[in-house]
């Protein structure tokens, strides 16, 4: 897997002054291009697109530095349409503008080209199952919440506040099949899953009642699920768990992940700081 990956990453810099179409990475790795999104994120701790921005910019950075191109060159060499544009841009990452860079030597910012490569951090099992679940529905409540990748998230702490203790009541007496009790549902807008990205979240249960007056409803199809389960420190056991699923499981297992919600079943111990948890992620068997 890692070789394959790496391989995409040579592609990016062979086609770094051009267009870099996800879906040739995608074949190159022998995956989908969603799950190359959601692998390539967790591994490099930033987006795709993020990570081809800096490696242009860093690049760019080295030839305004020569003084052998006119800005406006290197500029359309690295895919602006404007001189504006590609000072704004080099001004984000580098802290100042290419032509006060060029006049002062300044120290600009570089991203590395990335290989990945595997290191032996699978000493602690992964608890997990396989489970073909027939269609179901999602009961509950729903908003649009930023991803917090590490600590508390008080936009989903708020929500969840918001219900009430008597509505949360409500629905959980309607949880009538696994993952049973009250879950959460977090649904991606984009495959990236960045620091504040937004996400489709659902608090509610897995049931085949009627929905209830003002409750949302999503719909699954039949689909195939990896079931992690586990224990640890509130909320950070399970923030680390959905990394290193991404890391360390997918990596090594011969499954994918598909587009669709993830589902979070959680119990907190009496002081709220232990917990325990089982982790839905929708997946595919790949050969």
């Amino acid at each position: 897997m890692f070789d394959r990956l790496n391989e995409a990453m040579e592609h990016i810099e062979r086609h770094v002054t051009g267009e870099i179409d996800v879906r040739v990475l995608a074949r190159i790795a022998q995956t989908s291009e969603y799950h190359f999104r959601r692998l390539f994120s967790a591994l490099a701790g930033m987006p795709l697109s993020e990570y081809i921005r800096r490696r242009r910019l860093t690049l760019a950075g080295g030839r305004v530095l020569s003084g052998e191109q006119s800005l406006l060159d290197i500029a359309v060499t690295y895919g602006y349409g404007s001189g504006e544009a590609f000072a704004r841009a080099f001004r984000s990452m580098h802290g100042v503008g290419p032509a006060d860079a060029r006049r002062s030597g300044m120290v600009l910012r570089s991203q590395p080209r990335m290989t990945f490569h595997l290191t032996i951090e699978g000493s602690t099992p992964m608890d997990y199952r396989i489970v073909d679940k027939d269609a179901f529905r999602l009961l509950g409540h729903s908003t649009v919440v930023p991803i917090v990748h590490l600590g508390p998230n008080s936009a989903i702490d708020d929500f969840v506040s918001g219900i009430g203790a008597d509505e949360l009541a409500r629905l959980e007496a309607l949880s009538d099949q696994e993952p049973r009790g009250i879950v959460a549902a977090v649904e991606s807008l984009d495959a990236c899953r960045e620091e504040g990205a937004r996400v489709h979240y659902l608090h509610g249960v897995v049931s085949s009642a009627p929905t209830p007056q003002g409750a949302s409803e999503w719909d699954m199809p039949a689909s195939t699920w990896a079931v992690f389960a586990g224990e640890g420190k509130a909320p950070e056991a399970i923030q680390y768990l959905w990394r290193d699923v991404f890391t360390q499981w997918f990596p090594s297992n011969p499954y994918r992940s598909v587009p669709g919600p993830e589902i979070l079943r959680t119990e907190l111990s009496a002081n709220r700081a232990e917990m325990s948890y089982e982790l839905w992620i929708p997946v595919e068997h790949v050969e």
